[in-house]
Protein backbone atom coordinates (compact mmCIF):
# COMPACT_ATOMS: atom_id res chain seq x y z
CA UNK A 1 0.00 0.00 0.00
CA UNK A 2 1.21 3.27 -0.77
CA UNK A 3 0.92 6.70 0.95
CA UNK A 4 -1.44 8.89 -0.40
CA UNK A 5 0.33 12.27 -1.68
CA UNK A 6 3.77 10.65 -0.55
CA UNK A 7 6.12 10.01 -3.71
CA UNK A 8 8.24 6.63 -1.93
CA UNK A 9 9.90 6.55 -5.18
CA UNK A 10 11.53 9.97 -5.29
CA UNK A 11 12.38 10.49 -1.76
CA UNK A 12 14.33 7.00 -1.16
CA UNK A 13 16.04 7.42 -4.78
CA UNK A 14 17.66 10.36 -2.67
CA UNK A 15 18.55 8.56 0.61
CA UNK A 16 21.75 7.37 1.87
CA UNK A 17 23.28 4.33 2.44
CA UNK A 18 24.84 5.53 5.84
CA UNK A 19 22.79 4.24 9.19
CA UNK A 20 20.66 6.47 10.61
CA UNK A 21 17.21 7.43 12.03
CA UNK A 22 13.85 7.57 10.23
CA UNK A 23 10.43 9.42 11.38
CA UNK A 24 7.27 8.59 9.43
CA UNK A 25 5.61 11.62 9.85
CA UNK A 26 1.22 12.50 9.37
CA UNK A 27 0.00 14.98 7.31
CA UNK A 28 -1.17 16.63 10.88
CA UNK A 29 2.27 16.27 12.00
CA UNK A 30 1.68 13.37 14.49
CA UNK A 31 4.54 11.08 14.85
CA UNK A 32 3.50 8.15 13.27
CA UNK A 33 6.87 5.79 13.62
CA UNK A 34 10.35 6.21 14.37
CA UNK A 35 12.91 3.23 13.32
CA UNK A 36 16.75 3.19 13.43
CA UNK A 37 18.51 0.95 10.06
CA UNK A 38 21.91 0.32 9.51
CA UNK A 39 21.33 1.42 6.02
CA UNK A 40 18.65 4.24 5.67
CA UNK A 41 18.04 3.75 2.10
CA UNK A 42 17.61 -0.07 2.42
CA UNK A 43 15.14 0.14 5.15
CA UNK A 44 13.06 2.81 4.36
CA UNK A 45 12.71 1.47 1.03
CA UNK A 46 11.36 -2.29 2.74
CA UNK A 47 7.70 -0.23 3.86
CA UNK A 48 7.41 0.52 -0.06
CA UNK A 49 7.52 -2.49 -1.72
CA UNK A 50 5.46 -5.55 -3.13
CA UNK A 51 6.24 -7.61 -0.18
CA UNK A 52 2.99 -8.66 2.04
CA UNK A 53 2.78 -6.71 4.97
CA UNK A 54 0.47 -6.79 8.13
CA UNK A 55 -2.64 -4.82 8.45
CA UNK A 56 -0.50 -2.26 11.26
CA UNK A 57 2.16 -1.59 8.98
CA UNK A 58 0.01 -1.09 5.62
CA UNK A 59 -2.31 1.28 7.96
CA UNK A 60 0.74 3.43 8.87
CA UNK A 61 2.35 3.47 5.88
CA UNK A 62 -1.21 4.86 4.11
CA UNK A 63 -0.82 8.08 6.72
CA UNK A 64 2.51 8.67 5.59
CA UNK A 65 2.91 12.16 4.63
CA UNK A 66 6.39 12.59 4.70
CA UNK A 67 9.91 10.99 6.12
CA UNK A 68 12.11 12.91 8.01
CA UNK A 69 15.76 11.12 8.35
CA UNK A 70 18.84 11.26 10.45
CA UNK A 71 22.70 10.00 9.98
CA UNK A 72 24.50 8.60 12.55
CA UNK A 73 28.00 7.31 12.54
CA UNK A 74 27.25 4.40 13.74
CA UNK A 75 24.22 1.71 14.21
CA UNK A 76 24.97 1.74 17.83
CA UNK A 77 24.61 5.66 18.07
CA UNK A 78 21.15 5.10 15.92
CA UNK A 79 19.87 2.87 18.29
CA UNK A 80 20.57 5.23 21.31
CA UNK A 81 19.20 8.51 19.23
CA UNK A 82 15.74 6.30 18.09
CA UNK A 83 15.15 5.54 21.34
CA UNK A 84 15.28 9.27 22.86
CA UNK A 85 13.03 9.68 19.82
CA UNK A 86 10.55 6.99 21.21
CA UNK A 87 10.66 8.51 24.58
CA UNK A 88 9.89 12.24 23.30
CA UNK A 89 7.75 12.19 20.52
CA UNK A 90 5.77 9.27 21.66
CA UNK A 91 4.91 7.95 18.41
CA UNK A 92 1.76 6.07 17.45
CA UNK A 93 2.73 3.05 16.39
CA UNK A 94 6.05 2.35 18.22
CA UNK A 95 5.80 0.01 21.51
CA UNK A 96 5.93 2.58 24.50
CA UNK A 97 6.93 2.15 27.97
CA UNK A 98 4.56 3.48 29.86
CA UNK A 99 5.39 4.78 32.83
CA UNK A 100 4.31 7.71 34.92
CA UNK A 101 5.85 7.37 37.96
CA UNK A 102 9.35 8.88 38.60
CA UNK A 103 11.99 6.59 40.08
CA UNK A 104 13.67 7.22 43.58
CA UNK A 105 17.37 8.18 43.81
CA UNK A 106 19.86 9.03 46.24
CA UNK A 107 20.91 12.17 46.05
CA UNK A 108 24.20 13.40 47.68
CA UNK A 109 24.36 17.11 47.44
CA UNK A 110 27.13 19.67 46.70
CA UNK A 111 27.07 21.90 49.37
CA UNK A 112 30.15 22.95 51.36
CA UNK A 113 28.35 20.16 54.07
CA UNK A 114 26.62 17.55 51.99
CA UNK A 115 23.67 16.03 52.74
CA UNK A 116 22.07 12.70 51.90
CA UNK A 117 18.32 11.80 50.98
CA UNK A 118 15.78 10.57 48.94
CA UNK A 119 15.10 12.39 45.69
CA UNK A 120 12.34 11.84 42.87
CA UNK A 121 11.72 14.27 39.95
CA UNK A 122 13.35 16.53 37.93
CA UNK A 123 17.13 16.99 38.85
CA UNK A 124 16.83 21.16 40.40
CA UNK A 125 19.17 20.26 43.35
CA UNK A 126 22.86 20.51 42.53
CA UNK A 127 24.43 17.10 43.30
CA UNK A 128 25.29 13.73 42.53
CA UNK A 129 22.32 11.13 41.89
CA UNK A 130 22.54 7.60 42.73
CA UNK A 131 20.17 5.14 40.84
CA UNK A 132 17.63 4.82 39.34
CA UNK A 133 16.13 2.17 42.50
CA UNK A 134 13.26 -0.20 42.07
CA UNK A 135 11.51 1.27 45.14
CA UNK A 136 11.50 3.73 47.80
CA UNK A 137 11.94 0.98 50.18
CA UNK A 138 15.11 0.40 48.65
CA UNK A 139 16.56 4.19 48.57
CA UNK A 140 15.64 4.04 52.89
CA UNK A 141 17.38 1.01 53.22
CA UNK A 142 20.65 2.65 51.73
CA UNK A 143 20.05 5.86 53.53
CA UNK A 144 20.07 4.19 56.27
CA UNK A 145 23.34 2.16 55.65
CA UNK A 146 25.16 5.29 54.64
CA UNK A 147 23.91 7.09 58.10
CA UNK A 148 25.44 4.41 59.86
CA UNK A 149 28.45 3.41 58.58
CA UNK A 150 29.57 7.17 57.45
CA UNK A 151 27.40 9.43 59.38
CA UNK A 152 26.23 12.19 56.75
CA UNK A 153 24.02 14.38 57.93
CA UNK A 154 20.08 14.60 56.49
CA UNK A 155 18.91 17.91 58.08
CA UNK A 156 17.42 20.52 55.54
CA UNK A 157 19.81 23.31 55.23
CA UNK A 158 17.34 25.64 56.77
CA UNK A 159 18.08 23.25 59.79
CA UNK A 160 21.50 22.81 59.22
CA UNK A 161 22.18 26.53 59.17
CA UNK A 162 20.33 27.16 62.49
CA UNK A 163 21.51 24.66 65.01
CA UNK A 164 23.29 25.59 68.19
CA UNK A 165 24.00 22.03 69.29
CA UNK A 166 23.54 18.51 67.94
CA UNK A 167 20.31 16.92 67.07
CA UNK A 168 19.02 13.59 68.07
CA UNK A 169 20.83 11.83 65.17
CA UNK A 170 24.27 13.44 66.52
CA UNK A 171 23.46 11.21 69.59
CA UNK A 172 22.26 7.65 68.46
CA UNK A 173 25.61 7.60 66.04
CA UNK A 174 24.07 8.47 62.83
CA UNK A 175 25.72 12.00 62.02
CA UNK A 176 28.85 13.57 62.88
CA UNK A 177 27.42 17.04 63.57
CA UNK A 178 29.12 18.92 60.77
CA UNK A 179 26.55 21.68 62.02
CA UNK A 180 28.14 22.86 65.54
CA UNK A 181 31.58 21.97 63.54
CA UNK A 182 32.06 18.68 65.70
CA UNK A 183 34.09 17.31 63.06
CA UNK A 184 36.68 19.19 60.44
CA UNK A 185 35.37 19.95 56.98
CA UNK A 186 38.35 17.53 55.19
CA UNK A 187 37.40 14.51 57.92
CA UNK A 188 33.97 15.49 56.58
CA UNK A 189 34.59 15.32 53.12
CA UNK A 190 36.36 12.28 53.29
CA UNK A 191 33.51 10.58 54.67
CA UNK A 192 31.11 11.65 51.80
CA UNK A 193 34.07 10.32 49.59
CA UNK A 194 33.95 7.10 51.23
CA UNK A 195 30.19 7.04 51.18
CA UNK A 196 30.09 7.99 47.67
CA UNK A 197 32.67 5.26 46.47
CA UNK A 198 29.97 2.43 48.65
CA UNK A 199 27.30 3.94 46.31
CA UNK A 200 29.55 3.55 43.24
CA UNK A 201 29.35 -0.27 44.22
CA UNK A 202 33.46 0.33 44.92
CA UNK A 203 33.28 -1.84 48.10
CA UNK A 204 36.39 -4.04 47.71
CA UNK A 205 38.57 -0.81 46.64
CA UNK A 206 36.92 1.16 49.64
CA UNK A 207 37.64 -1.69 51.77
CA UNK A 208 41.29 -1.66 50.78
CA UNK A 209 41.46 1.52 51.51
CA UNK A 210 39.97 1.44 54.77
CA UNK A 211 42.22 -1.66 55.83
CA UNK A 212 45.49 0.92 54.77
CA UNK A 213 44.15 3.93 56.89
CA UNK A 214 43.53 1.28 59.73
CA UNK A 215 47.24 0.54 59.51
CA UNK A 216 48.48 3.96 59.18
CA UNK A 217 46.77 4.64 62.50
CA UNK A 218 47.83 2.01 64.30
CA UNK A 219 51.78 2.62 63.44
CA UNK A 220 51.21 6.40 64.25
CA UNK A 221 49.40 4.88 68.21
CA UNK A 222 46.17 6.27 67.20
CA UNK A 223 44.51 3.20 68.68
CA UNK A 224 40.83 4.89 69.08
CA UNK A 225 40.85 5.60 65.25
CA UNK A 226 42.32 2.16 64.23
CA UNK A 227 39.31 0.70 66.30
CA UNK A 228 36.77 2.75 64.76
CA UNK A 229 38.60 2.03 61.48
CA UNK A 230 38.28 -1.63 61.76
CA UNK A 231 34.64 -1.78 62.78
CA UNK A 232 33.92 0.46 60.07
CA UNK A 233 36.07 -2.61 57.55
CA UNK A 234 34.10 -5.41 59.34
CA UNK A 235 30.62 -3.80 59.35
CA UNK A 236 31.23 -3.25 55.13
CA UNK A 237 32.86 -7.38 54.72
CA UNK A 238 29.52 -8.84 56.83
CA UNK A 239 27.67 -6.20 54.51
CA UNK A 240 29.50 -7.85 51.25
CA UNK A 241 29.16 -11.56 52.66
CA UNK A 242 25.27 -11.35 52.80
CA UNK A 243 24.94 -9.72 49.69
CA UNK A 244 27.07 -11.93 47.22
CA UNK A 245 25.45 -13.34 43.93
CA UNK A 246 27.22 -16.13 42.11
CA UNK A 247 30.18 -16.02 44.47
CA UNK A 248 30.38 -12.29 43.08
CA UNK A 249 29.12 -9.09 44.25
CA UNK A 250 26.64 -8.46 41.79
CA UNK A 251 25.79 -5.42 39.07
CA UNK A 252 23.00 -6.80 37.55
CA UNK A 253 19.03 -6.33 36.43
CA UNK A 254 17.17 -9.53 35.57
CA UNK A 255 13.87 -8.76 33.21
CA UNK A 256 10.81 -11.31 32.46
CA UNK A 257 8.06 -10.48 30.23
CA UNK A 258 4.49 -11.96 30.54
CA UNK A 259 1.99 -11.24 27.85
CA UNK A 260 -1.59 -11.84 26.85
CA UNK A 261 -3.05 -10.94 23.96
CA UNK A 262 -1.91 -6.85 23.76
CA UNK A 263 -1.37 -6.50 27.08
CA UNK A 264 2.61 -6.66 28.80
CA UNK A 265 3.87 -7.04 31.62
CA UNK A 266 7.79 -6.49 31.84
CA UNK A 267 9.46 -7.13 35.72
CA UNK A 268 12.54 -5.82 36.69
CA UNK A 269 14.69 -7.04 39.78
CA UNK A 270 17.58 -4.69 40.42
CA UNK A 271 20.87 -5.36 42.63
CA UNK A 272 23.98 -3.31 42.59
CA UNK A 273 26.94 -3.95 44.97
CA UNK A 274 24.92 -7.46 45.55
CA UNK A 275 22.46 -5.92 46.67
CA UNK A 276 18.69 -6.56 46.23
CA UNK A 277 17.21 -2.69 45.50
CA UNK A 278 13.94 -4.40 44.88
CA UNK A 279 11.17 -5.32 42.52
CA UNK A 280 9.16 -3.43 39.80
CA UNK A 281 6.63 -4.19 37.20
CA UNK A 282 6.16 -2.33 34.20
CA UNK A 283 3.22 -2.68 31.30
CA UNK A 284 4.57 -1.16 27.79
CA UNK A 285 1.89 -0.41 25.25
CA UNK A 286 1.80 -2.73 22.76
CA UNK A 287 0.12 -2.95 18.97
CA UNK A 288 -1.24 -5.85 19.51
CA UNK A 289 0.67 -7.66 16.92
CA UNK A 290 3.98 -7.52 18.60
CA UNK A 291 5.78 -10.50 19.89
CA UNK A 292 7.14 -10.99 23.60
CA UNK A 293 10.95 -10.91 22.34
CA UNK A 294 9.97 -7.54 20.46
CA UNK A 295 8.53 -6.08 22.98
CA UNK A 296 11.13 -7.01 26.05
CA UNK A 297 13.93 -5.65 23.38
CA UNK A 298 12.16 -1.92 22.96
CA UNK A 299 11.51 -2.07 26.46
CA UNK A 300 15.39 -2.55 27.20
CA UNK A 301 16.34 0.48 24.87
CA UNK A 302 13.87 2.63 26.30
CA UNK A 303 14.65 1.67 30.02
CA UNK A 304 18.45 2.31 29.89
CA UNK A 305 18.19 5.08 27.71
CA UNK A 306 18.97 7.65 29.62
CA UNK A 307 20.33 5.98 32.63
CA UNK A 308 23.49 4.21 33.63
CA UNK A 309 22.87 0.53 32.76
CA UNK A 310 24.43 -2.56 35.02
CA UNK A 311 27.27 -4.51 33.75
CA UNK A 312 25.25 -7.55 33.05
CA UNK A 313 21.64 -7.29 32.21
CA UNK A 314 19.85 -10.94 32.24
CA UNK A 315 16.95 -11.49 30.70
CA UNK A 316 14.28 -14.28 29.81
CA UNK A 317 14.62 -15.13 26.41
CA UNK A 318 16.50 -13.50 23.06
CA UNK A 319 15.18 -10.36 21.67
CA UNK A 320 16.34 -8.81 18.77
CA UNK A 321 19.32 -6.86 17.47
CA UNK A 322 20.73 -8.03 21.07
CA UNK A 323 24.43 -7.06 20.40
CA UNK A 324 23.86 -4.19 19.00
CA UNK A 325 22.09 -3.11 22.25
CA UNK A 326 24.93 -4.39 24.41
CA UNK A 327 27.28 -2.21 22.49
CA UNK A 328 24.74 0.52 22.26
CA UNK A 329 24.25 0.30 26.45
CA UNK A 330 28.04 -0.17 26.47
CA UNK A 331 29.07 3.04 24.77
CA UNK A 332 26.16 4.90 27.10
CA UNK A 333 27.58 3.76 30.19
CA UNK A 334 31.73 3.65 29.33
CA UNK A 335 31.74 0.29 30.36
CA UNK A 336 30.98 -2.82 29.23
CA UNK A 337 27.88 -3.79 29.77
CA UNK A 338 26.36 -7.84 28.75
CA UNK A 339 22.79 -8.93 28.33
CA UNK A 340 22.50 -12.72 28.84
CA UNK A 341 19.46 -14.86 28.07
CA UNK A 342 20.86 -18.03 29.03
CA UNK A 343 21.79 -18.47 32.84
CA UNK A 344 22.26 -21.27 35.35
CA UNK A 345 22.42 -21.16 38.90
CA UNK A 346 21.28 -18.45 41.39
CA UNK A 347 20.40 -16.02 37.73
CA UNK A 348 17.88 -18.56 36.84
CA UNK A 349 16.02 -18.54 40.33
CA UNK A 350 15.94 -15.15 40.15
CA UNK A 351 14.33 -15.52 36.27
CA UNK A 352 12.17 -17.70 37.50
CA UNK A 353 11.06 -15.08 40.28
CA UNK A 354 10.48 -12.43 38.02
CA UNK A 355 8.50 -14.60 35.62
CA UNK A 356 6.37 -15.28 38.19
CA UNK A 357 5.71 -11.41 39.51
CA UNK A 358 5.67 -10.67 35.94
CA UNK A 359 2.09 -12.82 35.74
CA UNK A 360 0.89 -11.93 38.85
CA UNK A 361 1.38 -8.46 37.68
CA UNK A 362 -0.17 -8.64 34.29
CA UNK A 363 -3.07 -10.24 35.54
CA UNK A 364 -3.62 -7.72 38.52
CA UNK A 365 -3.50 -5.25 35.49
CA UNK A 366 -5.84 -6.87 33.41
CA UNK A 367 -8.46 -7.18 35.99
CA UNK A 368 -7.93 -3.46 36.92
CA UNK A 369 -8.52 -2.49 33.21
CA UNK A 370 -11.36 -4.36 33.25
CA UNK A 371 -12.47 -2.46 36.30
CA UNK A 372 -11.77 1.26 34.99
CA UNK A 373 -13.10 -0.31 31.39
CA UNK A 374 -16.68 -1.02 33.41
CA UNK A 375 -16.43 2.80 34.71
CA UNK A 376 -15.81 4.48 31.64
CA UNK A 377 -18.93 2.43 30.60
CA UNK A 378 -20.76 3.20 33.48
CA UNK A 379 -19.70 7.29 32.90
CA UNK A 380 -20.73 6.93 29.41
CA UNK A 381 -24.34 5.57 30.11
CA UNK A 382 -24.97 7.69 32.65
CA UNK A 383 -24.35 10.76 30.74
CA UNK A 384 -26.09 9.47 27.88
CA UNK A 385 -23.29 9.17 25.54
CA UNK A 386 -22.87 7.48 22.37
CA UNK A 387 -19.01 6.92 22.56
CA UNK A 388 -16.57 6.49 25.43
CA UNK A 389 -15.13 9.39 26.75
CA UNK A 390 -11.08 9.01 25.60
CA UNK A 391 -10.55 12.00 27.97
CA UNK A 392 -11.53 13.03 31.41
CA UNK A 393 -10.13 16.49 32.92
CA UNK A 394 -11.13 17.40 37.02
CA UNK A 395 -10.82 20.77 38.03
CA UNK A 396 -11.12 21.45 41.82
CA UNK A 397 -10.20 24.99 44.56
CA UNK A 398 -7.74 24.86 47.39
CA UNK A 399 -6.50 27.49 49.41
CA UNK A 400 -5.85 28.66 53.25
CA UNK A 401 -8.14 30.90 54.68
CA UNK A 402 -9.30 32.23 51.46
CA UNK A 403 -5.16 32.96 51.13
CA UNK A 404 -2.72 31.35 48.24
CA UNK A 405 -5.83 30.06 46.40
CA UNK A 406 -4.73 27.14 43.87
CA UNK A 407 -6.59 25.30 41.02
CA UNK A 408 -5.79 21.48 40.08
CA UNK A 409 -6.04 19.38 37.55
CA UNK A 410 -6.11 15.94 36.84
CA UNK A 411 -6.52 14.23 33.64
CA UNK A 412 -7.91 10.82 32.45
CA UNK A 413 -7.77 8.61 29.30
CA UNK A 414 -9.34 4.97 28.93
CA UNK A 415 -6.41 3.59 30.31
CA UNK A 416 -6.34 5.49 33.44
CA UNK A 417 -4.43 8.79 35.26
CA UNK A 418 -1.91 10.90 32.89
CA UNK A 419 0.29 11.76 35.57
CA UNK A 420 2.42 13.74 33.29
CA UNK A 421 -0.76 16.31 32.29
CA UNK A 422 -2.04 17.63 35.31
CA UNK A 423 -1.80 21.01 36.13
CA UNK A 424 -1.50 23.35 38.95
CA UNK A 425 -2.92 27.00 38.01
CA UNK A 426 -2.01 29.66 40.78
CA UNK A 427 -5.18 32.15 41.11
CA UNK A 428 -4.53 35.66 41.42
CA UNK A 429 -6.63 38.74 41.39
CA UNK A 430 -9.86 37.43 43.22
CA UNK A 431 -11.64 38.13 46.26
CA UNK A 432 -10.67 35.56 49.08
CA UNK A 433 -12.78 32.77 49.15
CA UNK A 434 -14.80 33.24 46.42
CA UNK A 435 -14.09 29.82 44.81
CA UNK A 436 -16.19 30.74 41.72
CA UNK A 437 -14.28 33.03 40.29
CA UNK A 438 -11.11 30.95 41.03
CA UNK A 439 -13.03 28.17 38.68
CA UNK A 440 -13.48 30.61 35.97
CA UNK A 441 -10.02 32.22 36.49
CA UNK A 442 -8.56 28.41 35.95
CA UNK A 443 -10.82 26.79 33.21
CA UNK A 444 -10.55 30.28 30.78
CA UNK A 445 -7.20 29.78 31.47
CA UNK A 446 -7.40 25.83 30.35
CA UNK A 447 -9.03 26.61 27.12
CA UNK A 448 -7.42 30.17 26.28
CA UNK A 449 -4.25 27.50 26.15
CA UNK A 450 -6.40 25.02 23.68
CA UNK A 451 -7.44 27.87 21.57
CA UNK A 452 -4.42 28.79 21.27
CA UNK A 453 -2.18 25.54 20.60
CA UNK A 454 -5.07 25.27 17.37
CA UNK A 455 -3.48 28.85 16.12
CA UNK A 456 -0.71 28.49 13.35
CA UNK A 457 1.17 30.78 15.03
CA UNK A 458 1.83 28.37 17.94
CA UNK A 459 4.38 25.70 15.54
CA UNK A 460 7.15 28.03 17.11
CA UNK A 461 6.40 25.93 20.40
CA UNK A 462 7.37 23.15 18.98
CA UNK A 463 10.57 23.69 18.77
CA UNK A 464 11.67 21.03 21.70
CA UNK A 465 10.22 17.93 21.71
CA UNK A 466 8.87 18.57 25.77
CA UNK A 467 7.22 22.09 24.30
CA UNK A 468 6.07 20.09 21.16
CA UNK A 469 4.36 17.56 24.12
CA UNK A 470 2.61 20.18 25.95
CA UNK A 471 1.48 22.06 22.93
CA UNK A 472 -0.47 18.49 22.26
CA UNK A 473 -1.89 18.11 25.36
CA UNK A 474 -2.98 21.48 25.02
CA UNK A 475 -4.82 21.04 21.83
CA UNK A 476 -6.90 18.28 23.08
CA UNK A 477 -10.54 18.98 24.14
CA UNK A 478 -11.65 16.71 26.72
CA UNK A 479 -15.10 14.89 26.03
CA UNK A 480 -15.99 15.10 29.93
CA UNK A 481 -15.36 17.93 32.41
CA UNK A 482 -15.80 17.78 35.66
CA UNK A 483 -15.94 20.43 38.30
CA UNK A 484 -16.26 20.31 41.85
CA UNK A 485 -18.83 23.36 43.42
Amino acid sequence: MKPAGFDSKDFVRNLSTAPGVYRMIAADDAVLYVGKASALKSRVSSYFNNTPKSARINAMISQIARIEVTATRTEAEALILENELIKSLKPRYNVLLRDDKSYPYVLLTGEDYPRIAVHRGPRAVQGRYFGPYASVGAVRETLNLMHKLFKVRSCEDTVFRNRSRPCLQFQIGRCSAPCVDLIAPDAYAQSVRRASMMLEGRSDELTNELGRAMEAASANLDFEEAARLRDLVTSIRTLQARQYVDGRAADLDVLAIAMQGACACVVLMAFRDGRNLGTRAFFPKTNGTDEADEVLGAFVSQHYVDKIPPREIVIDRDIPDRELLEQALSLAGERKVQIRCSVRGERAGYLDIAGRNAQMALASEMSSAAAQHARVESLRDLLGMQALPTRIECFDISHTMGEATVASCVVFDAEGALRGQYRRYNINGIKPGDDYAAMHQAIHRRFRRSMEARQPEADDARSTPDARARQVAAAILPDVLLIDG
